[in-house]
């Protein structure tokens, strides 16, 4: 009697945690900023680091050319994806090897609803270690660490 009373609390205490998960994963999810002239437009205010360092400014360019149509100038994200300049994508919690897994398998959409990332295998590992250099800048000199 004791076990069948010990089981079924566990699934209940499954169950609830399972729904507090589904909860906070919904919450955590973030719109796009809405548009109205169909322009590329900021979601974050992005302060610019005084200088960049040699491989910062090549991985800008790299960027710049791969990543800036979805996630804004600057890494201050757009209607098309979501800011790298962003608390969401601090070191501690999107490490530099999730750039490249992001661009090597393509990310699920799981902090924002744009929907999900396509892989970017023109996006070399080389081209990822340089625009992470550069996105970590910008966020340091953001405030994110």
């Amino acid at each position: 009697m004791g076990s069948r009373r010990n089981l079924i609390l566990a699934v209940l205490f499954l169950a609830v945690a399972a729904a507090a998960i589904y909860v906070a994963y919904q919450s955590e999810q973030m719109d796009p900023p809405p548009t109205s002239d169909g322009g590329s437009k900021a979601m974050v205010a992005v302060t610019l680091p005084a200088e960049l360092s040699d491989q910062a400014i090549e991985g800008q360019v790299l960027f710049d050319e791969h990543c800036a149509a979805c996630h804004g100038a600057n890494a201050a994200g757009s209607e098309n994806g979501p800011p790298f300049v962003h608390k969401v994508y601090e070191p501690g919690h999107h490490a530099d090897v999730s750039f490249l897994l992001a661009t090597q398998r393509g990310v699920r959409a799981h902090h924002w609803k744009f929907g999900d990332m396509p892989p970017q295998p023109e996006v070399t590992p080389d081209d990822v270690e340089l625009i992470v250099s550069y996105v970590r800048e910008m966020q340091r000199a953001n405030g994110i660490n």
